[in-house]
């Protein structure tokens, strides 16, 4: 009896750049198809009217329409039906996997996981991919690339928090760090980078990432550091430097 071939399923990555992968690797879409894959991968589904108006805003509805049918019939025509229609709603094929939609569940699942352990998997590095489609400047995609940011920043301090309470402080590290190279005037992300340098009982570097961020802040902002994160070090003399950026650790 011969055995049945089990074809990868097609993926769509949307973080990073877009991509799309069928059974034979990566395949070539055109810039509409792109754009409708890219928005139905964020909308798990959406109604022909809604996907003509955003995606083709500016030309009358009959002529959205009309692209819009034009985009279906193009990638009707690749060797994996991807778009599953039912009367006016349209929706990616179930067997489509979504880069961000792994992405939305693995950050969801640090962000309120207990202290009994932390979440594995290979979704989880998806919490250090890059941003969603960056260069794309449509308003819709723009809104969603702005929340998932949002949601990684979150997802990476949880992670590291976590990490830290378990001792894996070079990870711990990584993900704080991380952080504060998305966001460098995100307090929390500063925060969590200090949380593993003292939990370490590297006084020194939880001094030297405070410092820093307290310059960056007074700098950009105009601002001082909270309360809460200047309570974080030891009430301790440190040696001070003249020029030093940020100036003797305030007490």
């Amino acid at each position: 009896m011969p055995y049945a071939l089990s074809l990868p399923a097609p993926a769509l990555s949307l973080l990073g750049t877009f991509r799309f992968e069928g059974a034979g690797g990566a395949v070539g879409v055109e810039a509409s198809g792109r754009r409708l894959l890219a928005f139905l991968g964020l909308n798990r589904s959406v109604s022909r009217s809604v996907l003509a108006g955003t995606l083709w805003p500016d030309v009358t509805e009959e002529h959205a329409h009309g692209s819009l049918r034009t985009a279906l019939w193009r990638l009707r025509r690749g060797s994996h039906p991807l778009v599953d229609s039912s009367g006016e709603t349209l929706s990616l094929r179930a067997e489509v996997t979504v880069d961000v939609r792994a992405f939305v569940r693995a950050a969801l699942d640090v962000v309120h996981a207990d202290d009994a352990g932390v979440p594995a998997g290979p979704e989880l590095g998806l919490l250090f991919a890059g941003d969603l489609l960056p260069g794309w400047g449509e308003e819709w995609v723009v809104f969603e690339r702005e929340r998932l940011r949002q949601l990684r920043l979150h997802g990476l301090e949880a992670l590291s928090a976590r990490l830290v309470r378990r001792g894996h402080h070079a990870l711990a590290l990584d993900a704080a760090l991380t952080c504060v190279g998305i966001d460098p005037l995100r307090e929390s992300a500063h925060r969590a980078a200090v949380a593993v340098h003292l939990a370490e009982h590297n006084t020194v570097e939880a001094v030297r990432q405070y410092r820093a961020f307290r310059h960056l802040a007074r700098t950009e902002l105009g601002v001082e550091p909270s309360a809460e994160f200047t309570a974080m070090l030891p009430r301790a003399p440190y040696p001070r430097r003249a020029r030093e950026p940020g100036g003797p650790l305030a007490r």
